[in-house]
């Protein structure tokens, strides 16, 4: 089953209003949309994005460059494809662009192999579980009032979400805490709630925080640390009862070795983008499993879901719906858990309808 050709496409998909974190203002994503074909007319699809639709042609350039070493191949020989990509990849570095750009070809070749079988991707991986927790983390942004972030606390809980996530990262420590307080006198001590600081503390204000928030029982404190601090997150990590959770901005089997090595957190996070793919997320995650830590996603809800399945030490998916609307399926919850489809590849496919409606607007 050989690709016969790669196709890219870009479109800006953009946010009903401006949301705010410890990054910064987030107004829209460039995603890039990557199609395989394969002789047999099986195709595979994938996505990848920027925030703010920043260097977005540069990523698909990326992808495009790299496509050479796909067209061609059998779809199923994806392990040979990410060891040719690797070593092509070797002048650029193995961080960054050059990393997305194979974890776009990557999870367009597993959606296309597990078509090409008519399984879904968790199967093929392993079927480690049929459902995943989730946790909603589409809100509670630093931009909202504390009244704002109540009101969409209980509606995520009313939605039927078990665990939802805050952001933190205000000058005053002391505000962060009184919000954090509102948000979880409002949901109550029955549900999860999770804080990411968004990698905008120091190592002295992450402890300091850390230590005041430890009360409300936060089933983690996400990202304290700026993501090439591996060494302070690990100080942290120690200072601190509350379990440390952070890898999003990591890349590859080699940052997380490090991670791990440091016990930098008790929680992974790779991300489908940054991590180099399916292949490279499932070998970190078996990777974090001989350590005995879990992993949870990072965005990509309907992706990572598959990933997911196929692991057994996975705890929870981030669901985010910012890519909803690209899909023509919706993702399925029972009981505050995200349910692993049975449909082939991702499970999750194009909707073309929508996606011209994108493009189209956008001109």
């Amino acid at each position: 089953m050989k690709i016969t050709k790669v196709d890219t496409d870009v479109i800006r998909i953009p946010l009903d209003k401006p949301i705010g974190s410890a990054l910064g203002e987030i107004r829209d994503f460039g995603c890039v949309l990557v199609t395989l074909t394969t002789e047999s007319g099986v195709t595979g699809e994938n996505l990848i994005f920027t925030l703010n639709n920043r260097r977005t042609q540069v990523l698909c350039q990326m992808v495009n460059e790299l496509s050479d070493l796909v067209i061609g191949c059998d779809a199923g020989h994806i392990a040979h494809f990410w060891a040719k990509a690797w070593k092509d990849i070797n002048f650029f570095g193995h961080k960054g662009i050059s990393i997305m750009g194979i974890s776009a070809l990557d999870g367009a070749l597993w959606d296309a192999f597990g078509k090409s079988l008519n399984a879904p991707l968790y199967r093929l991986l392993g079927g480690a579980k049929t459902h995943v927790p989730a946790y909603h983390s589409g809100g509670l942004w630093l931009s909202r009032s504390i009244p704002e972030l109540v009101e969409e606390a209980e509606s995520f809980v009313d939605m039927g979400f078990k665990a939802i996530k805050m952001r933190l990262g205000l000058d005053n420590p002391r505000d962060d805490i009184e919000r954090v307080k509102a948000v979880r006198r409002a949901i109550g001590p029955g549900i999860k709630l999770m804080a990411d600081a968004n990698q905008g503390q120091t190592e002295s204000k992450a402890i300091r925080l850390g230590r005041m928030l430890e009360e409300y029982d936060l089933t983690w404190f996400e990202e304290p640390l700026p993501a090439w601090d591996v060494e302070g997150l690990a100080r942290v990590a120690e200072q601190l009862d509350t379990p440390i959770a952070s890898g999003e901005t990591e890349y590859t089997r080699y940052g997380f070795k490090r991670m791990l090595e440091l016990r930098s957190a008790d929680i992974l996070m790779p991300d489908l983008q940054r991590v180099g793919g399916v292949s490279e997320f499932v070998k970190v995650a078996h990777l974090a499993e001989s350590f005995d830590i879990p992993v949870s996603s990072h965005l990509f809800s309907e992706t990572s879901l598959q990933v997911l399945g196929g692991l057994n030490n996975s705890i929870f998916l981030e669901y985010m719906p910012w890519f909803s609307p690209i899909y023509n399926e919706k993702i399925d919850f029972y009981n505050g858990q995200a349910v692993v489809p049975e449909r082939a590849g991702w499970g999750f496919t194009f909707n073309q309808d929508y996606i011209k409606h994108l493009k189209h607007s956008s001109h």
